[in-house]
């Protein structure tokens, strides 16, 4: 029971952070109905703004799949980079927190963990009364969902779009700074984060921040335990998990947890 205890609270952990990234997926979902692909790598340069204004704006009313296209082209160059500058030699990222055990229940959790599950915490509650309960957040998501009527009040859709990307490269930046301690500081660290972020952003709702925080939770939690319990399962394996849950919902309950079921006329 202890080490379930444990697993369960190492698994929280690690879902606050895939929470985080599946925050920022979903803030760019709604506001350009796109899975941005590049949400990892952008958690290394915090350049959100600057991508939208440059690259994203002049394209922005491209179809879906040049879009996806300009977001793979964008994740292969910013990793590029990240390599030119810095080397793909793999090193270590000190943490700000302890990773000295507390005993919770009977479970050692470390300072580390809790510290992950505090910051993602914190992260989460100031996104939600950003978007709720400020006049930004409302033009935000009055842009992402009606641009043109937005435009009628005079909100500068644009820059609120822009807002939006920088927004979720902020968030995407703090997921990356709580995994650089766990994993190893290289160009391709966040390639497998982004994998369980957007399992966690479908089995919640693409188009929903709140169901991307529990499905953060979930994958996290059930990822760690079927790496733990189930035969043959850890270490890369456990990436088949995620895309478990990612066709599980697709074949099941293809709008998550919480998404909106699309509503057609007869």
């Amino acid at each position: 029971m202890d080490e379930f205890l444990q697993q369960v609270l190492s698994g929280i952990a690690a879902g606050g952070i895939y929470a985080s990234l599946a925050l920022a997926l979903v803030l760019i979902y709604n506001a350009m109905g796109l899975v941005n692909f590049a949400q990892g790598e952008m958690a290394m340069f915090i350049g959100g703004i600057v991508i939208q204004r440059i690259v994203i704006r002049p394209v922005e009313r491209a179809p879906v799949l040049t879009l996806v296209i300009v977001t793979l082209g964008l994740a292969t160059l910013i990793n590029g980079l990240a390599g030119f500058f810095f080397g793909y030699l793999p090193r270590s990222f000190p943490s700000p927190f302890s990773v000295q055990t507390v005993d919770i229940l009977g479970a050692a959790a470390s300072w580390q963990d809790l510290g992950v599950m505090a910051v993602s915490g914190v992260v989460l509650v100031l996104v939600f009364f950003m978007l709720q309960r400020t006049s930004v957040g409302l033009a935000m998501r009055a842009a992402a969902h009606n641009p043109e009527a937005s435009r009628l009040l005079g909100i500068r859709v644009s820059w609120m779009l822009a807002l939006g990307w920088g927004l979720a490269s902020a968030v995407g930046a703090v997921s990356g700074i709580m995994v650089a301690p766990i994993l190893y500081l290289e160009p391709n660290m966040m390639q497998t984060v982004i994998i369980y972020a957007f399992a966690a952003a479908v089995l919640g709702g693409i188009e929903s921040p709140l169901g991307a925080v529990i499905g953060g939770l979930i994958v996290g939690v059930t990822v760690n335990l079927a790496g733990t319990y189930l035969p043959g399962v850890g270490g890369d394996l456990q990436l088949a998990v995620a895309f478990a849950i990612i066709i599980a919902v697709l074949v099941i309950r293809p709008n998550g947890l919480l998404g909106r079921r699309a509503m057609r006329r007869a």
